[in-house]
Protein backbone atom coordinates (compact mmCIF):
# COMPACT_ATOMS: atom_id res chain seq x y z
CA UNK A 1 0.00 0.00 0.00
CA UNK A 2 1.37 3.38 -0.92
CA UNK A 3 -1.51 5.84 -0.49
CA UNK A 4 -0.56 8.67 1.88
CA UNK A 5 -3.94 8.64 3.65
CA UNK A 6 -6.51 5.87 4.04
CA UNK A 7 -9.81 5.78 5.83
CA UNK A 8 -11.12 2.71 7.55
CA UNK A 9 -10.65 -0.28 5.25
CA UNK A 10 -10.58 -4.03 5.25
CA UNK A 11 -6.86 -4.08 6.08
CA UNK A 12 -7.32 -2.38 9.44
CA UNK A 13 -10.58 -4.16 10.15
CA UNK A 14 -8.80 -7.51 10.24
CA UNK A 15 -6.80 -6.17 13.20
CA UNK A 16 -9.98 -4.90 14.85
CA UNK A 17 -9.32 -1.17 14.32
CA UNK A 18 -12.46 0.72 13.34
CA UNK A 19 -13.30 4.23 12.14
CA UNK A 20 -9.67 5.40 12.08
CA UNK A 21 -8.17 7.99 9.78
CA UNK A 22 -4.89 6.38 8.78
CA UNK A 23 -1.90 7.98 7.07
CA UNK A 24 -0.32 5.11 5.18
CA UNK A 25 3.37 4.99 4.23
CA UNK A 26 3.67 8.75 4.46
CA UNK A 27 6.95 10.32 3.38
CA UNK A 28 9.42 11.71 5.93
CA UNK A 29 8.57 15.22 4.74
CA UNK A 30 4.84 14.65 5.30
CA UNK A 31 5.35 13.18 8.75
CA UNK A 32 7.72 15.95 9.78
CA UNK A 33 5.21 18.59 8.69
CA UNK A 34 2.41 16.87 10.62
CA UNK A 35 4.57 16.84 13.75
CA UNK A 36 5.34 20.53 13.48
CA UNK A 37 1.76 21.49 12.60
CA UNK A 38 0.43 19.56 15.60
CA UNK A 39 3.03 21.01 17.96
CA UNK A 40 4.64 17.62 18.50
CA UNK A 41 8.12 18.76 17.53
CA UNK A 42 10.32 21.56 16.23
CA UNK A 43 12.95 21.76 13.53
CA UNK A 44 16.59 22.09 14.56
CA UNK A 45 18.92 24.38 12.65
CA UNK A 46 20.32 21.22 10.99
CA UNK A 47 16.88 20.38 9.55
CA UNK A 48 16.29 17.42 11.89
CA UNK A 49 13.03 17.03 13.81
CA UNK A 50 13.30 17.42 17.60
CA UNK A 51 10.77 15.51 19.73
CA UNK A 52 10.31 14.70 23.40
CA UNK A 53 9.37 11.08 24.12
CA UNK A 54 7.61 12.01 27.35
CA UNK A 55 7.69 10.08 30.59
CA UNK A 56 10.06 7.42 29.26
CA UNK A 57 13.37 8.46 27.74
CA UNK A 58 14.71 4.92 27.56
CA UNK A 59 13.59 1.33 27.50
CA UNK A 60 11.83 -0.16 30.50
CA UNK A 61 13.26 -3.70 30.82
CA UNK A 62 11.06 -4.63 33.78
CA UNK A 63 7.99 -3.96 31.64
CA UNK A 64 8.99 -6.13 28.67
CA UNK A 65 7.15 -9.45 28.48
CA UNK A 66 6.95 -12.53 26.26
CA UNK A 67 3.74 -14.49 25.94
CA UNK A 68 4.29 -17.97 27.35
CA UNK A 69 2.69 -20.53 25.06
CA UNK A 70 3.50 -23.75 23.20
CA UNK A 71 6.03 -21.94 21.00
CA UNK A 72 7.97 -20.16 23.71
CA UNK A 73 7.42 -22.23 26.86
CA UNK A 74 10.27 -24.72 26.45
CA UNK A 75 12.69 -22.49 24.55
CA UNK A 76 12.73 -19.05 26.22
CA UNK A 77 15.13 -18.49 29.12
CA UNK A 78 12.54 -17.32 31.64
CA UNK A 79 13.65 -15.12 34.53
CA UNK A 80 14.29 -11.47 35.38
CA UNK A 81 15.04 -10.62 31.74
CA UNK A 82 12.38 -12.63 29.91
CA UNK A 83 9.19 -12.17 31.90
CA UNK A 84 6.26 -14.46 31.06
CA UNK A 85 2.83 -13.11 30.12
CA UNK A 86 -0.35 -15.17 29.92
CA UNK A 87 -1.82 -15.63 26.44
CA UNK A 88 -5.38 -14.92 27.61
CA UNK A 89 -4.31 -11.68 29.27
CA UNK A 90 -2.49 -10.68 26.10
CA UNK A 91 -5.64 -11.24 24.04
CA UNK A 92 -7.69 -9.09 26.41
CA UNK A 93 -5.07 -6.35 26.48
CA UNK A 94 -4.81 -6.43 22.68
CA UNK A 95 -8.55 -5.87 22.41
CA UNK A 96 -8.35 -2.92 24.80
CA UNK A 97 -5.52 -1.32 22.81
CA UNK A 98 -7.44 -1.83 19.56
CA UNK A 99 -10.50 -0.17 21.05
CA UNK A 100 -8.27 2.70 22.21
CA UNK A 101 -6.83 3.18 18.70
CA UNK A 102 -10.17 2.97 16.93
CA UNK A 103 -11.56 6.31 15.84
CA UNK A 104 -8.18 8.03 16.07
CA UNK A 105 -5.81 9.53 13.54
CA UNK A 106 -3.15 6.86 13.08
CA UNK A 107 0.03 6.32 11.11
CA UNK A 108 0.74 3.00 9.39
CA UNK A 109 3.82 1.74 7.56
CA UNK A 110 4.95 -1.39 5.77
CA UNK A 111 8.64 -2.18 6.14
CA UNK A 112 10.93 -5.13 6.65
CA UNK A 113 13.95 -6.35 8.60
CA UNK A 114 17.05 -8.28 7.44
CA UNK A 115 19.08 -7.12 4.45
CA UNK A 116 19.68 -10.72 3.36
CA UNK A 117 16.55 -11.57 1.37
CA UNK A 118 16.67 -15.18 2.56
CA UNK A 119 15.85 -14.01 6.09
CA UNK A 120 13.56 -11.10 5.30
CA UNK A 121 10.80 -10.37 7.81
CA UNK A 122 7.93 -8.19 6.60
CA UNK A 123 6.53 -5.87 9.28
CA UNK A 124 3.44 -3.68 9.53
CA UNK A 125 3.73 -0.86 12.06
CA UNK A 126 0.68 1.09 13.27
CA UNK A 127 1.45 4.01 15.57
CA UNK A 128 -0.45 6.67 17.44
CA UNK A 129 2.20 9.35 16.86
CA UNK A 130 3.57 10.58 13.52
CA UNK A 131 7.18 10.74 14.71
CA UNK A 132 6.98 7.11 15.83
CA UNK A 133 6.08 6.25 12.26
CA UNK A 134 8.98 8.36 10.99
CA UNK A 135 11.24 6.42 13.36
CA UNK A 136 10.01 3.18 11.78
CA UNK A 137 10.77 4.61 8.33
CA UNK A 138 14.30 5.44 9.44
CA UNK A 139 15.10 2.25 11.32
CA UNK A 140 13.60 -0.53 9.22
CA UNK A 141 14.36 -1.43 5.62
CA UNK A 142 12.20 0.34 3.09
CA UNK A 143 10.32 -1.61 0.37
CA UNK A 144 10.23 -0.31 -3.19
CA UNK A 145 6.98 1.00 -4.66
CA UNK A 146 6.45 -2.27 -6.54
CA UNK A 147 7.12 -4.29 -3.39
CA UNK A 148 4.53 -2.26 -1.49
CA UNK A 149 1.86 -3.19 -4.04
CA UNK A 150 2.15 -6.88 -3.12
CA UNK A 151 3.27 -6.46 0.49
CA UNK A 152 2.19 -9.20 2.89
CA UNK A 153 3.12 -8.51 6.54
CA UNK A 154 4.36 -11.31 8.75
CA UNK A 155 4.61 -9.34 12.03
CA UNK A 156 2.47 -6.52 13.40
CA UNK A 157 3.64 -3.76 15.75
CA UNK A 158 0.97 -1.72 17.54
CA UNK A 159 2.20 1.31 19.46
CA UNK A 160 -0.19 3.30 21.67
CA UNK A 161 1.69 5.69 24.01
CA UNK A 162 -1.48 7.27 25.41
CA UNK A 163 -2.99 3.93 26.41
CA UNK A 164 -2.37 3.29 30.10
CA UNK A 165 -2.69 -0.26 31.35
CA UNK A 166 -4.28 -1.04 34.70
CA UNK A 167 -1.70 -3.35 36.25
CA UNK A 168 -3.99 -5.44 38.46
CA UNK A 169 -6.51 -5.86 35.68
CA UNK A 170 -4.21 -6.26 32.69
CA UNK A 171 -1.37 -8.30 34.19
CA UNK A 172 1.33 -5.70 33.66
CA UNK A 173 3.70 -4.32 36.30
CA UNK A 174 2.56 -0.74 35.77
CA UNK A 175 0.86 1.35 33.08
CA UNK A 176 3.50 0.85 30.35
CA UNK A 177 4.38 -2.39 28.59
CA UNK A 178 6.04 -4.00 25.56
CA UNK A 179 4.87 -7.55 24.90
CA UNK A 180 6.01 -10.08 22.26
CA UNK A 181 3.63 -12.78 21.10
CA UNK A 182 5.39 -15.35 18.88
CA UNK A 183 2.21 -17.29 18.13
CA UNK A 184 0.20 -14.28 16.97
CA UNK A 185 3.34 -12.52 15.65
CA UNK A 186 2.37 -9.28 17.35
CA UNK A 187 4.38 -6.76 19.35
CA UNK A 188 2.11 -4.69 21.60
CA UNK A 189 3.48 -1.44 23.03
CA UNK A 190 1.56 0.88 25.32
CA UNK A 191 2.04 3.64 27.86
CA UNK A 192 5.44 4.72 26.52
CA UNK A 193 6.50 6.97 23.66
CA UNK A 194 10.13 5.84 23.69
CA UNK A 195 10.79 4.74 20.12
CA UNK A 196 13.53 2.29 21.03
CA UNK A 197 10.85 -0.16 22.16
CA UNK A 198 9.77 -0.48 18.50
CA UNK A 199 13.15 -1.51 17.14
CA UNK A 200 14.13 -3.64 20.12
CA UNK A 201 10.87 -5.54 19.88
CA UNK A 202 11.76 -6.77 16.40
CA UNK A 203 15.36 -7.40 17.46
CA UNK A 204 14.10 -9.59 20.31
CA UNK A 205 11.83 -11.50 17.93
CA UNK A 206 14.69 -12.15 15.51
CA UNK A 207 16.94 -13.23 18.39
CA UNK A 208 14.47 -16.06 18.96
CA UNK A 209 13.54 -16.92 15.39
CA UNK A 210 16.96 -16.93 13.70
CA UNK A 211 18.77 -19.41 15.99
CA UNK A 212 15.75 -21.67 16.45
CA UNK A 213 14.48 -21.76 12.87
CA UNK A 214 17.32 -20.53 10.63
CA UNK A 215 20.60 -21.72 12.23
CA UNK A 216 21.70 -18.08 12.18
CA UNK A 217 23.39 -16.18 15.01
CA UNK A 218 21.76 -12.83 15.87
CA UNK A 219 24.17 -10.26 17.31
CA UNK A 220 23.90 -6.95 19.16
CA UNK A 221 26.79 -5.38 17.28
CA UNK A 222 27.85 -2.91 14.61
CA UNK A 223 29.93 -3.89 11.59
CA UNK A 224 31.90 -2.48 8.69
CA UNK A 225 34.01 -3.80 5.84
CA UNK A 226 37.32 -2.68 4.33
CA UNK A 227 38.28 -2.32 0.68
CA UNK A 228 39.97 -5.72 0.96
CA UNK A 229 36.60 -7.28 1.81
CA UNK A 230 37.52 -8.04 5.43
CA UNK A 231 34.59 -7.54 7.79
CA UNK A 232 34.91 -6.26 11.36
CA UNK A 233 32.28 -6.70 14.08
CA UNK A 234 31.91 -4.47 17.15
CA UNK A 235 30.01 -5.85 20.16
CA UNK A 236 29.20 -3.51 23.01
CA UNK A 237 26.50 -2.15 25.27
CA UNK A 238 25.07 1.35 25.01
CA UNK A 239 27.71 4.04 25.48
CA UNK A 240 30.73 1.89 24.63
CA UNK A 241 31.23 3.24 21.10
CA UNK A 242 29.58 0.70 18.75
CA UNK A 243 28.11 3.34 16.48
CA UNK A 244 31.02 5.75 16.70
CA UNK A 245 33.77 3.23 15.97
CA UNK A 246 31.97 1.45 13.14
CA UNK A 247 31.42 4.77 11.32
CA UNK A 248 34.88 4.85 9.75
CA UNK A 249 35.53 7.03 6.66
CA UNK A 250 37.98 4.41 5.40
CA UNK A 251 35.59 1.48 5.71
CA UNK A 252 32.03 0.90 4.52
CA UNK A 253 29.37 0.73 7.22
CA UNK A 254 27.18 -2.38 7.15
CA UNK A 255 25.11 -1.42 10.18
CA UNK A 256 25.40 0.08 13.65
CA UNK A 257 23.44 -2.15 16.03
CA UNK A 258 21.86 -5.45 14.97
CA UNK A 259 23.16 -8.17 12.64
CA UNK A 260 22.90 -11.82 11.71
CA UNK A 261 25.75 -14.26 10.99
CA UNK A 262 24.41 -16.97 8.70
CA UNK A 263 25.34 -20.65 8.56
CA UNK A 264 27.00 -20.00 5.18
CA UNK A 265 28.99 -17.10 6.70
CA UNK A 266 27.29 -13.93 5.57
CA UNK A 267 26.99 -10.94 7.90
CA UNK A 268 23.80 -8.95 7.30
CA UNK A 269 22.21 -5.90 8.88
CA UNK A 270 18.74 -6.24 10.41
CA UNK A 271 17.96 -2.55 9.98
CA UNK A 272 17.78 0.28 7.51
CA UNK A 273 18.99 3.02 9.82
CA UNK A 274 21.03 4.04 12.83
CA UNK A 275 19.98 4.98 16.36
CA UNK A 276 22.91 6.75 17.98
CA UNK A 277 23.52 8.42 21.31
CA UNK A 278 24.29 12.11 20.89
CA UNK A 279 25.43 13.09 24.37
CA UNK A 280 28.52 15.31 23.96
CA UNK A 281 28.39 14.80 20.20
CA UNK A 282 30.80 16.97 18.21
CA UNK A 283 31.66 17.26 14.53
CA UNK A 284 35.36 16.93 15.36
CA UNK A 285 35.09 13.60 17.18
CA UNK A 286 32.19 12.00 15.31
CA UNK A 287 31.89 13.72 11.92
CA UNK A 288 29.83 11.02 10.20
CA UNK A 289 27.11 10.96 12.85
CA UNK A 290 27.13 14.74 13.21
CA UNK A 291 26.61 15.21 9.45
CA UNK A 292 23.84 12.58 9.41
CA UNK A 293 21.69 14.84 11.61
CA UNK A 294 19.74 16.61 8.89
CA UNK A 295 16.27 16.68 7.38
CA UNK A 296 14.64 13.29 7.92
CA UNK A 297 16.53 12.56 11.14
CA UNK A 298 14.79 12.59 14.53
CA UNK A 299 16.50 13.99 17.62
CA UNK A 300 15.01 12.69 20.86
CA UNK A 301 14.98 14.53 24.19
CA UNK A 302 17.68 17.04 23.32
CA UNK A 303 17.68 20.67 24.43
CA UNK A 304 18.46 23.69 22.26
CA UNK A 305 20.67 26.56 23.28
CA UNK A 306 18.69 29.44 24.73
CA UNK A 307 16.89 31.48 22.09
CA UNK A 308 18.03 29.27 19.20
CA UNK A 309 17.28 26.04 17.36
CA UNK A 310 20.88 24.90 17.78
CA UNK A 311 21.12 21.69 19.80
CA UNK A 312 23.16 21.77 22.97
CA UNK A 313 24.56 18.25 22.86
CA UNK A 314 26.09 18.61 26.33
CA UNK A 315 22.73 19.36 27.94
CA UNK A 316 21.38 16.35 29.84
CA UNK A 317 18.56 18.11 31.68
CA UNK A 318 15.97 15.75 30.13
CA UNK A 319 18.12 12.61 30.01
CA UNK A 320 21.63 11.36 29.40
CA UNK A 321 20.10 9.03 26.82
CA UNK A 322 19.70 11.69 24.11
CA UNK A 323 19.38 10.00 20.72
CA UNK A 324 19.16 10.49 16.97
CA UNK A 325 17.65 8.14 14.41
CA UNK A 326 18.35 8.47 10.71
CA UNK A 327 18.28 6.29 7.57
CA UNK A 328 21.58 4.55 6.99
CA UNK A 329 22.01 6.42 3.71
CA UNK A 330 22.58 9.59 5.75
CA UNK A 331 26.06 8.09 6.22
CA UNK A 332 28.10 8.57 3.06
CA UNK A 333 30.29 5.48 3.18
CA UNK A 334 27.88 2.53 3.43
CA UNK A 335 27.80 -0.99 2.07
CA UNK A 336 24.91 -1.57 -0.34
CA UNK A 337 23.22 -3.92 0.22
CA UNK A 338 24.00 -4.09 3.93
CA UNK A 339 25.78 -7.43 3.99
CA UNK A 340 29.31 -8.81 3.69
CA UNK A 341 31.40 -11.93 4.25
CA UNK A 342 32.98 -13.61 7.26
CA UNK A 343 34.62 -11.31 9.84
CA UNK A 344 38.38 -11.20 10.19
CA UNK A 345 38.30 -9.24 13.46
CA UNK A 346 35.81 -9.04 16.32
CA UNK A 347 35.99 -6.27 18.92
CA UNK A 348 34.35 -6.48 22.35
CA UNK A 349 33.87 -2.88 23.51
CA UNK A 350 33.62 -1.98 27.19
CA UNK A 351 33.57 1.38 28.95
CA UNK A 352 35.49 0.32 32.05
CA UNK A 353 34.82 3.03 34.64
CA UNK A 354 37.20 1.28 37.07
CA UNK A 355 40.05 2.22 34.73
CA UNK A 356 41.89 -1.10 35.09
CA UNK A 357 41.37 -2.95 31.80
CA UNK A 358 43.94 -2.42 29.02
CA UNK A 359 42.81 -0.10 26.22
CA UNK A 360 43.20 -3.02 23.82
CA UNK A 361 44.07 -6.67 24.38
CA UNK A 362 44.01 -9.84 22.33
CA UNK A 363 41.78 -12.67 23.57
CA UNK A 364 42.33 -16.39 23.26
CA UNK A 365 39.26 -18.42 22.17
CA UNK A 366 38.31 -19.42 25.72
CA UNK A 367 38.74 -15.82 26.92
CA UNK A 368 36.57 -14.61 24.05
CA UNK A 369 33.80 -17.03 25.06
CA UNK A 370 34.07 -15.92 28.71
CA UNK A 371 33.90 -12.21 27.91
CA UNK A 372 31.04 -12.71 25.43
CA UNK A 373 28.98 -14.54 28.03
CA UNK A 374 29.87 -11.85 30.61
CA UNK A 375 29.15 -8.76 28.46
CA UNK A 376 30.86 -6.29 30.78
CA UNK A 377 30.67 -2.52 30.92
CA UNK A 378 30.24 -0.14 33.89
CA UNK A 379 27.79 2.42 35.20
CA UNK A 380 29.28 5.70 36.34
CA UNK A 381 28.27 8.11 39.08
CA UNK A 382 25.23 10.18 38.23
CA UNK A 383 23.73 7.88 35.61
CA UNK A 384 21.26 6.38 38.08
CA UNK A 385 19.95 7.42 41.47
CA UNK A 386 22.23 6.16 44.21
CA UNK A 387 25.22 5.47 41.95
CA UNK A 388 28.11 7.39 43.55
CA UNK A 389 31.06 5.33 42.30
CA UNK A 390 31.70 2.94 39.38
CA UNK A 391 29.39 -0.06 39.35
CA UNK A 392 30.10 -3.11 37.15
CA UNK A 393 27.31 -3.94 34.73
CA UNK A 394 27.07 -7.29 32.98
CA UNK A 395 24.73 -8.08 30.10
CA UNK A 396 25.16 -11.56 28.66
CA UNK A 397 26.12 -11.64 24.98
CA UNK A 398 26.32 -7.83 25.11
CA UNK A 399 22.54 -7.67 24.80
CA UNK A 400 20.77 -9.76 27.46
CA UNK A 401 17.58 -7.63 27.53
CA UNK A 402 16.91 -8.65 23.92
CA UNK A 403 17.95 -12.31 24.07
CA UNK A 404 15.00 -14.69 24.61
CA UNK A 405 17.15 -17.85 24.60
CA UNK A 406 19.68 -18.91 27.21
CA UNK A 407 23.00 -17.03 26.73
CA UNK A 408 24.75 -20.39 26.34
CA UNK A 409 22.97 -20.90 23.02
CA UNK A 410 24.34 -17.68 21.54
CA UNK A 411 27.79 -18.20 23.08
CA UNK A 412 27.97 -21.73 21.67
CA UNK A 413 27.07 -20.48 18.19
CA UNK A 414 29.57 -17.60 18.35
CA UNK A 415 32.38 -19.80 19.68
CA UNK A 416 31.92 -22.25 16.82
CA UNK A 417 31.88 -19.49 14.23
CA UNK A 418 34.97 -17.81 15.69
CA UNK A 419 36.81 -21.12 15.62
CA UNK A 420 35.69 -22.05 12.10
CA UNK A 421 36.58 -18.57 10.78
CA UNK A 422 39.91 -18.27 12.64
CA UNK A 423 38.88 -14.76 13.62
CA UNK A 424 40.95 -12.39 15.78
CA UNK A 425 39.10 -11.26 18.93
CA UNK A 426 40.02 -8.07 20.80
CA UNK A 427 38.83 -6.56 24.08
CA UNK A 428 38.79 -2.76 23.78
CA UNK A 429 38.38 -0.46 26.77
CA UNK A 430 36.80 2.81 25.65
CA UNK A 431 36.39 3.85 29.29
CA UNK A 432 38.79 5.33 31.80
CA UNK A 433 42.56 5.48 32.10
CA UNK A 434 44.83 6.86 34.81
CA UNK A 435 42.31 6.03 37.51
CA UNK A 436 38.61 5.26 37.89
CA UNK A 437 35.78 7.57 36.92
CA UNK A 438 36.15 10.82 38.84
CA UNK A 439 39.92 10.47 39.06
CA UNK A 440 41.18 9.36 35.67
CA UNK A 441 40.14 10.54 32.21
CA UNK A 442 38.15 8.94 29.39
CA UNK A 443 40.31 7.21 26.81
CA UNK A 444 40.94 9.55 23.90
CA UNK A 445 38.91 8.59 20.85
CA UNK A 446 41.90 9.13 18.58
CA UNK A 447 43.87 6.52 20.54
CA UNK A 448 41.03 4.00 20.39
CA UNK A 449 40.69 4.52 16.64
CA UNK A 450 44.46 4.10 16.21
CA UNK A 451 44.42 0.81 18.16
CA UNK A 452 41.48 -0.55 16.18
CA UNK A 453 43.09 0.48 12.89
CA UNK A 454 46.31 -1.24 13.97
CA UNK A 455 44.38 -4.44 14.73
CA UNK A 456 42.56 -4.25 11.39
CA UNK A 457 45.78 -3.59 9.46
CA UNK A 458 47.70 -6.38 11.17
CA UNK A 459 50.13 -3.92 12.77
CA UNK A 460 49.78 -5.49 16.22
CA UNK A 461 51.24 -8.72 14.95
CA UNK A 462 50.56 -12.31 16.00
CA UNK A 463 50.25 -13.34 19.61
CA UNK A 464 53.67 -13.91 21.21
CA UNK A 465 55.50 -13.14 24.45
CA UNK A 466 57.86 -10.70 22.74
CA UNK A 467 55.22 -8.27 21.49
CA UNK A 468 52.56 -8.81 24.16
CA UNK A 469 52.43 -8.57 27.95
CA UNK A 470 50.08 -10.89 29.84
CA UNK A 471 47.99 -8.88 32.29
CA UNK A 472 48.66 -10.23 35.78
CA UNK A 473 45.02 -9.98 36.92
CA UNK A 474 42.87 -10.56 33.85
CA UNK A 475 45.25 -12.80 31.88
CA UNK A 476 44.65 -10.97 28.59
CA UNK A 477 47.48 -10.13 26.18
CA UNK A 478 48.11 -6.38 25.90
CA UNK A 479 50.40 -5.17 23.08
CA UNK A 480 53.64 -3.51 24.13
CA UNK A 481 53.45 -0.97 21.30
CA UNK A 482 50.91 0.37 18.82
CA UNK A 483 51.31 2.91 15.99
CA UNK A 484 49.86 6.30 16.97
CA UNK A 485 49.50 5.47 20.68
CA UNK A 486 51.97 6.43 23.45
CA UNK A 487 53.47 3.28 24.96
CA UNK A 488 52.48 4.17 28.53
CA UNK A 489 48.80 4.43 27.50
CA UNK A 490 48.82 0.73 26.58
CA UNK A 491 49.53 -0.26 30.19
CA UNK A 492 46.68 0.71 32.53
CA UNK A 493 48.83 0.13 35.62
CA UNK A 494 51.45 2.58 34.33
CA UNK A 495 48.86 5.33 33.84
CA UNK A 496 47.81 5.15 37.52
CA UNK A 497 51.20 5.91 39.07
CA UNK A 498 50.02 4.01 42.17
CA UNK A 499 50.45 0.24 41.97
CA UNK A 500 48.67 -0.53 45.26
CA UNK A 501 45.58 1.47 44.32
CA UNK A 502 45.57 0.01 40.82
CA UNK A 503 45.73 -3.62 41.92
CA UNK A 504 43.15 -3.11 44.65
CA UNK A 505 40.72 -1.79 42.02
CA UNK A 506 41.67 -4.48 39.51
CA UNK A 507 41.01 -7.22 42.09
CA UNK A 508 37.66 -5.62 42.90
CA UNK A 509 36.61 -5.80 39.25
CA UNK A 510 37.97 -9.32 38.74
CA UNK A 511 35.90 -10.54 41.69
CA UNK A 512 32.82 -8.87 40.19
CA UNK A 513 33.46 -10.81 36.96
CA UNK A 514 33.66 -14.08 38.85
CA UNK A 515 30.59 -13.39 40.97
CA UNK A 516 28.58 -12.56 37.85
CA UNK A 517 29.82 -15.71 36.13
CA UNK A 518 28.63 -17.94 38.97
CA UNK A 519 25.23 -18.27 37.31
CA UNK A 520 26.88 -19.60 34.14
CA UNK A 521 29.25 -22.07 35.83
CA UNK A 522 26.96 -25.01 35.19
CA UNK A 523 26.79 -24.43 31.44
CA UNK A 524 30.40 -23.34 30.84
CA UNK A 525 33.11 -25.96 30.40
CA UNK A 526 36.40 -25.82 32.29
CA UNK A 527 38.20 -24.21 29.35
CA UNK A 528 35.75 -21.27 29.26
CA UNK A 529 35.85 -20.88 33.04
CA UNK A 530 39.62 -20.56 32.83
CA UNK A 531 39.18 -17.72 30.34
CA UNK A 532 38.25 -15.26 33.08
CA UNK A 533 40.23 -13.60 35.85
CA UNK A 534 40.91 -15.43 39.09
CA UNK A 535 39.23 -14.61 42.36
CA UNK A 536 41.24 -12.57 44.85
CA UNK A 537 40.79 -12.26 48.60
CA UNK A 538 41.52 -8.94 50.27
Amino acid sequence: MKDSTKSVNTVLKKYGIKNANVHWNSSPEELTKICVDKGLGIIADSGALIVNTGEFTGRSPQDRFIVKDEISEDKVWWGNINLPFEAEKFDRLYDKVIEHLSGKELYARDAYACADDRYRMNIRIITELPWSNLFAYNMFLRPTESELELFQPEWLILQAPSFMAVAKEDGTRQHNFAILNFKRKVILIGGTGYTGEIKKGIFSALNFILPVEKETLPMHCSSNVGENGETAIFFGLSGTGKTTLSADPNRKLIGDDEHGWTKDNTIFNFEGGCYAKVINLSEENEPDIFKAIKSGAILENVVCKTGTNEVDFENTSITQNTRVSYPINHIKNIKTPSLAGNPKNIFFLTADAFGVLPPISRLLPNQAAYHFISGYTAKVAGTEAGVTEPVPSFSACFGAPFMPLHPAKYAEMLSKKMKDSNVNVWLVNTGWTGGPYGVGTRMKLKYTRAMINAALNGDLGPYNYKDYHIHSVFGVAQPRSCPGVPTDVLSPRTTWNDDDAYYKMAFKLSNAFRENFDKFEAIANEEIRRGGPQRFAF
